[in-house]
């Protein structure tokens, strides 16, 4: 059964399928030959269905809409001002603002595509104007856009803790420092690049003094990760409070501050959150049932008895692991392969000692790399679109940033307190 399971995935994923659709598709042909007349075959459609019946799975659609929302709004912009500002004129200097503004949009909507369409549209042209290539400039933001799924909020994340049973606010808490040495990673790695091509960045029109006013210029939008993360850490509200509360202030601040939110862009807002959620919760129908039909035939145990009887140190399995992910994540995408192969992993993973915390966040980190690899490299495709640039060209860019990220990767496993330092001083159990 686990044969047929498999083969008719690959083969529906080669048809170019979408994901969600070809996992759905090879369940229900497992269900009519194997499961046929039996009850388990309604219990496993159900699953399509109540797996989106979870409170904390609500933040998704929500985060999409704050994300969408601030996009249209203008808070997006005053996000990109103050990336600017800090990063003044140095080499490459709005290449590393870019990488600034992605990750105070990714405090905020929690997924990269998201991040890739409202400040690509801005942040690509802006580049090209200044002398930057069309190529790298769409890259650069594809590549700071990874970081959405690692600094909370996090969608991949609060999917990942609903299926590891681990504290969702544990997992953001975890997710902050190894997000932040993504971004650090990637403005290092933009220095040197531009340095070499000769990418200058904007003089500042004043010091300290004038960056403190662009700041406070902007402190609309900068209060809105404060509200979001400070209130879940401080255990005002829960994640998917949060987001709802999130949606408020950016539909409040986006109408009456900015009063560039009509009903026209509203209504666009919410069509595209809508059109995200949707696929997001198809993916994870989809992949749960999946998941559940391997468990059924005892694969995870089946897959840790293999991996432990090739080595028992734990940097080698995790090393095995890391490189799965690394492959898969270039051809599913990221939720899928959280619902997949979490259930597979995480006892292994807990048999060598490593914490589940821990886990998630490299897990994420992981397969984030596969937003900028091909085939599904869905924040290329698009950032492509806005940049208009050869998508090879575009591939060959990715290469040095891919490096970097995958260099904070290696630093999270092998010093595991970069993630787990601030849950542990916030009292939170890992």
């Amino acid at each position: 059964m686990v044969y047929f399971l498999l083969s008719s995935l690959f083969v529906t994923l080669a048809l170019s399928i979408p994901v969600a659709v070809a996992m759905a598709a090879s369940c229900a042909f497992v269900f009519m030959l194997f499961y046929s007349g039996t009850p388990m075959i309604q219990l496993l459609a159900q699953a399509m269905v109540t797996t989106a019946d979870s409170f904390p799975l609500m933040a998704i659609p929500f985060f999409m809409l704050v994300g969408t929302l601030m996009s249209r709004s203008g808070l997006a912009e005053e996000i990109i001002n103050v990336g600017d500002a800090c990063t003044g004129s140095m080499a490459g200097g709005l290449g590393a603002s870019t990488i600034v503004a992605c990750m105070i949009f990714a405090a905020i909507s929690g997924s990269g595509p998201a991040v890739v369409a409202a400040l690509g549209v801005i942040l690509i042209p802006a580049m090209v104007k200044r002398g930057y290539s069309p190529a790298y400039a769409g890259t650069l933001v594809a590549a700071g856009a990874t970081i959405g799924p690692v600094i909370p909020p996090s969608i991949p994340m609060i999917i990942y803790s609903v299926i590891a049973g681990t504290s969702v606010v544990s997992m953001f808490a975890a997710g902050a420092l190894p997000g932040l040495l993504m971004g650090l990673m990637l403005i290092l790695f933009n220095y040197v690049i531009s340095k070499k091509r000769g990418y200058l960045g904007k003089e500042r029109q004043g010091g300290l003094k004038w960056v403190l006013s662009q700041c406070w210029k902007a402190k609309w939008a900068l209060f809105l990760p404060f509200i979001i993360l400070g209130g879940i850490y401080g255990g005002v509200f829960t994640p998917t409070e949060a987001a709802v509360i999130g949606c408020v202030y950016a539909l409040f601040t986006g109408h009456f501050i900015y009063r560039k939110l009509n009903m026209k862009n509203l209504f666009e807002a919410f069509v595209e959150a809508g059109l995200l959620s949707c696929l997001s919760m198809f993916i994870l129908g989809g992949a749960t049932t999946f998941g559940r039909l391997l468990t059924m035939e005892g694969i995870p145990q089946k897959l840790a008895a293999q991996m432990v009887g090739i080595s028992s140190s734990p940097i080698v399995l995790m090393s095995m692991i890391m490189g799965f992910l690394l492959i898969t994540g270039m051809f599913i995408d990221t939720t899928s392969n959280v619902v997949l192969f979490t259930p597979l992993f995480l006892p292994i993973i807990k048999a060598a000692g490593y914490s589940p915390v821990l886990f998630g966040v490299v897990m994420t980190m992981n397969l984030c790399l596969g937003m900028i690899t091909p085939p599904v490299g869905v924040n290329l495709y698009v950032a492509q679109g806005i940049s208009k640039a050869p998508f090879d060209l575009m591939i060959k860019e990715a290469l040095p940033l891919v490096l970097a990220l995958f260099i904070a990767i290696v630093l999270t496993i092998v010093f595991p307190e970069i993630a787990l330092m601030l849950p542990r001083v916030l009292g939170m159990f890992v």
